[in-house]
């Protein structure tokens, strides 16, 4: 209602009081042969403008005041863990905007479903799901999760010499993480994907990264990482998700996996992030075996370096990498191929020990 018909609405009230009641009062006094009260009409006229001025205080308030309201969007500070929005709030987005958010959410939970081999949308993965290797839809603290990718894109990325768009990054993981092909940057998928990433990163400030993104890191070992305690740390404590022969569990309808393939044809490439020693070191420092969390991990640092050893030791797809790392002198310690500025061997490179490598990085910086 606008403030005009609220002011004649209450003007006419007022009126209709002022000269009515007191006059109906009086006039039923007479025929009762009551004595008019005039200090109880004076109660009785508060309270009805009281009344009356508590309607008309209502009538004037924002339609949308008691309408729920989304929850508050965290504003993350270094020392807040970030765990991503509720997923409540995507009911208070417009309509068009919560299904893009929503697809995106969904074919990261379930690409193969879309994407992959049988996929409704096209085959262009090898079976696994983005949710393999980025846990809870992206969402996990130390997950390899989202939470620093809308902040701190676009930026400069060292691999490949350029600065990157968060569609190039999703594209990254298409080729190498998934061994598989590009997405369009402009089809509805590559949007929705983006969609999703931009609700996720809401209330993050830019070029912050929030405390638990993407993936721990761990100190160093002194040695090189044991492929041999390797082997048997995951057949000890992986072979019943993930199978004796590293394929993983296939789903029900056979269309994605419940546990990814850790090696061989249907795996992550050599290409992939997680082939670097110290990004899956950390990863499943914080997640695995199942049960495992950042708090409560469940194997320790030598270990999770061992068996991410011994995983990445096997056989998976490869790569043309020639055009990755321009500049050699920005290639982290523990990419597996050369060439290198230093004079360290490959397989050093491969699986440590990374800290002379590191030190002698930090001393040849000008």
């Amino acid at each position: 209602m606008t403030a005009p018909l609220i002011v004649l609405f209450a003007a006419l009230v007022v009126f209709i009081y002022l000269v009515v009641v007191d006059q109906a009062a009086q006039v039923l006094s007479e025929r009762s042969g009551i004595p008019f009260n005039a200090k109880r009409a004076r109660w009785t006229r508060g309270l009805v403008l009281a009344l009356i001025g508590g309607l008309v205080l209502l009538m004037a308030l924002p339609r949308d005041l008691f309408e729920p309201r989304p929850p508050t969007v965290a504003s993350y500070t270094a020392d807040s863990l970030w765990l991503g929005p509720d997923t409540l709030q995507l009911d208070f987005l417009d309509a068009d905007r919560e299904a893009q958010v929503r697809y995106g959410r969904e074919l990261v939970h379930n690409t193969s479903y879309y994407l992959g081999p049988k996929g409704t949308v096209g085959a262009l993965t090898n079976g696994m799901d983005c949710e393999n290797c980025h846990l809870d839809a992206g969402t996990r603290p130390w997950g390899n999760n989202y939470g620093a990718v809308w902040s701190t894109y676009p930026k400069f990325r060292e691999r490949s010499g350029a600065v990157e768009t968060v569609s190039k990054r999703v594209n990254d993981c298409f080729e190498r993480s998934l061994n598989g092909q590009a997405l369009d940057t402009n089809g509805r998928e590559m949007q929705a994907i983006l969609a999703y990433m931009e609700w996720l990163g809401s209330g993050i400030a830019t070029k912050h990264k929030p405390k638990g993104s993407g993936i721990m890191d761990l100190a160093y070992l002194d040695r090189a990482a044991d492929t041999t305690n390797g082997a048997a740390i995951y057949t000890a404590k992986c072979v019943s998700c993930h199978q004796a022969d590293g394929q993983g569990s296939i789903t029900a309808s056979g269309t994605s996996y419940q546990y990814p393939p850790l090696w061989g044809e249907h795996s992550y490439n050599i290409g992939a992030g997680l082939y670097r020693l110290s990004r899956f070191a950390g990863y499943v420092k914080a997640n695995m075996p199942q049960g495992a969390t950042w708090e409560n991990p469940l194997l320790t640092d030598e270990e999770a370096w061992d068996v991410a050893a011994y995983i990445n030791s096997r056989q998976r797809p490869s790569r043309d990498l020639s055009k990755d790392w321009p500049k050699l002198s920005g290639k982290p310690v523990d990419h597996p191929f050369g060439p290198y500025a230093d004079t360290f061997p490959a397989s050093q490179h491969k699986f440590g020990p990374f800290g002379p490598i590191a030190e002698a990085k930090k001393k040849s910086r000008p």
